[in-house]
């Protein structure tokens, strides 16, 4: 490039900047009262977030390609310093300019640049608690209802990493929370660790609600090769009461009376006929408390009353029956092309019926369990069931309530059953954030943890009302977490930032199912990115959840989409874990994907450690 070019390149990029600087200034004028309803602490922060809007309105994609041109730093990183990265780029382009370029604002001081990372740092530690020793993002985990009589499980999830143990309010009752937060306490001291307590309220729950009932059935059978080869026998808890929470995963429960309970031994056989009239046999495999497991080989179908018999050495020693079981939870199996009803949730869903050539005579019909959506969502809005497995569009509102062609399906159909997830990404329904079972809840919450969780949050306004709720039941200062999870609440997050800075601490959640149906999957790590920015630049802690880990939590085995995930999950300031029978191992797992990741990236920053696969080999040559 001719040094004319470079001038010229030099005094446009100066003239840019200082265009984009001025209109920095002027944002911040304008946000003026704004900024001083934000405590003293905090509004740096409320003003760096001020400059970041103002900075993100304009596309500065060919000043970031004309920057590098010159080796100069782009402004791709400044999240946490907006105003300061601005103005030090200016400084340089000055330094190295043949020719004064005007009014040159003063270089910024070096620890301008690490202010905004330490007011970050200081909000994570206000909200969440200190750090790890080792590692800066936190781990947060959802109990189990286990956590509530197990002490050691929550013992030992403090001692392998959890710094914040999440209490799900659509899960348990009262008595078991209480006994989560008791368990909590003591780990704490035992341990001498922090381990803060969230407790997620579930806000209005749009949700398919119950359906009639089947017969009461149990089905299971083993796991064949292509060959038909039984490669995994059915593993089947036989017992008194449920299986043990802290046991693998089985493929069914069948009750048994305690006479036949208390006879089992292991390598007993168990034999019976079964609804199709087929005689099957299973073999115990190891007890356990008020019952045993035992193998099947062969597909079974069960219903209560169906004779077993307890077999050893040929002989029968004790016989017994199936005992009462819970009815078939109902499904509607539905495919591209399939309708149904939504209807109000005081009424009991059916599945409908087909004519012979599988035609619907009677159209399937689903309660929606919040009514306000019946009202106001109208025809040609799309709406999804099932974390987006369903889409459909609204065809018209009957007095039954909302009639929904099924546009996108899986494969030959899927089952849609009660108590999945409604979304109505293009609706803009008005319902309060807080529900009145949120509401009780909060009386318990209050004063026994130390954040709460808003979901379904989407005005200033929710945050605005939990938090005079919270004030009316305790002087406690608590922290809130935002869970973002509709588009609504995605497109308002500036607007939620703010109002969440004046009364700290707080957080962001990505609640990354919803939203991904609320924005398409395709948008989603688009969306996720601009909501960790938004909060970088406002210094607010992230939560980065849904389904981390999820294959090893629940199975033993990551998948390798969900190892890149979680390295990616180290950009939050906390990663969330669901619960699972492996959780401690995923927890474990994580502490050490983050430790190694910690030495690689600092937010979008590379931290360009020394890489050992640079030494040695490749220095030989290549014959």
């Amino acid at each position: 490039m001719k040094q004319d070019d470079v001038s010229g390149m030099v005094e446009a990029l100066y003239r840019d900047l200082s265009r984009l600087r001025q209109d920095l200034l002027e944002a911040e004028h304008q946000r003026a009262d704004e900024l001083a309803a934000v405590p003293l602490s905090w509004r740096d922060s409320a003003r760096n977030l001020t400059h970041y809007l103002a900075l993100r309105r304009h596309d500065v994609r060919a000043l970031q390609v004309d920057l590098s041109a010159l080796g100069l730093s782009s402004i791709g990183r400044l999240e946490a310093h907006v105003l300061a990265g601005i103005e030090s780029v200016l400084f340089a382009l000055s330094r190295i300019s043949d020719a004064p370029l005007g009014p040159v604002p003063p270089r910024p001081p070096r620890r301008t640049f690490t202010e905004g990372d330490t007011a970050l740092f200081r909000h994570t530690e206000q909200l969440l608690g200190p750090p790890s020793p080792e590692r800066h993002v936190r781990v947060m985990v959802t109990l189990p209802s286990a956590a509530a009589t197990d002490y050691e499980l929550i013992r030992n999830l403090v001692a392998t990493g959890m710094n914040v143990a999440r209490i799900n309010s659509a899960h348990d009752d009262r008595s078991a929370w209480t006994a989560m937060v008791s368990h909590t306490r003591r780990a704490e001291r035992e341990l001498g660790r922090t381990c803060r307590i969230l407790f997620d309220l579930c806000g209005p729950k749009l949700r398919t609600g119950p359906l009639e009932t089947g017969p009461a059935i149990v089905h299971f059978a083993p796991r064949r090769d292509e060959r038909g080869t039984v490669v995994r026998p059915a593993l089947v808890w036989l017992g008194t009461g449920p299986r043990p929470e802290d046991s693998e995963p089985t493929s069914a429960v069948v009750p048994v009376d305690e006479n036949l309970a208390h006879a089992f031994q292991p390598g007993d056989g168990i034999e019976f006929v079964d609804l199709p009239g087929r005689k099957r046999k299973m073999q115990v495999v190891r007890l356990g408390p008020g019952g045993a497991w035992a193998e099947s080989r062969q597909a079974t179908y069960l219903e209560p009353s169906v004779p077993l018999r307890l077999v050893r050495s040929g002989v029968v020693i004790a016989t017994g029956e199936v005992g009462a079981m819970d009815p078939l939870e109902s499904s509607v199996r539905l495919a591209a092309g399939d309708r149904l009803i939504l209807t109000a949730s005081e009424t009991l869903g059916r599945a409908g019926s087909r004519e012979p050539d599988g035609r619907w005579r009677d159209w399937p019909r689903f309660p929606c369990t919040l009514d306000a959506a019946l009202t106001q969502a109208r025809p040609g809005d799309p709406i999804s069931f099932d974390d987006g497995k369903f889409w459909g569009t609204i065809t018209a509102t009957t007095s039954e309530g909302l009639e929904v062609l099924i546009e996108r399906a899986p494969p030959g159909g899927a089952k849609l059953r009660a108590d999945k997830g409604i979304n109505l990404p293009e609706t803009a329904l008005s319902v309060p954030a807080l529900s009145d079972d949120d509401l009780r809840n909060l009386d318990f919450a209050s004063e026994q943890v130390d954040i709460i969780g808003l979901s379904f949050v989407r005005e200033p306004a929710d945050l605005f009302d939990l938090q005079r709720n919270i004030s009316e039941r305790t002087r406690r200062q608590l922290g809130v977490i935002l869970k973002i999870e509709t588009r609504t609440a995605f497109e308002n997050l500036p607007r939620l930032l703010f109002a969440g800075l004046r009364r700290p601490p707080f957080g962001v959640m990505v609640a990354r199912g919803d939203l991904g149906v609320e924005v398409g999957f395709e948008r989603l790590a688009e969306v996720q990115e601009e909501i960790l920015w938004l909060c970088e630049a406002a210094h607010v802690p992230v939560v980065w959840a849904t389904q981390v880990l999820e294959g090893l939590a629940k199975k033993g085995v990551p998948s390798r989409a969900e190892v890149t995930d979680a390295a990616m999950s180290g950009r939050a300031e906390c990663v969330m874990l669901n619960k699972g029978p492996f959780v401690l191992d995923a927890v474990s797992f994580l502490n050490r994907v983050l430790l190694r990741m910690r030495e690689h990236h600092h937010k979008k920053t590379p931290m360009l450690r020394r890489l050992k696969v640079s030494e040695g080999r490749y220095e030989q040559p290549i014959d």
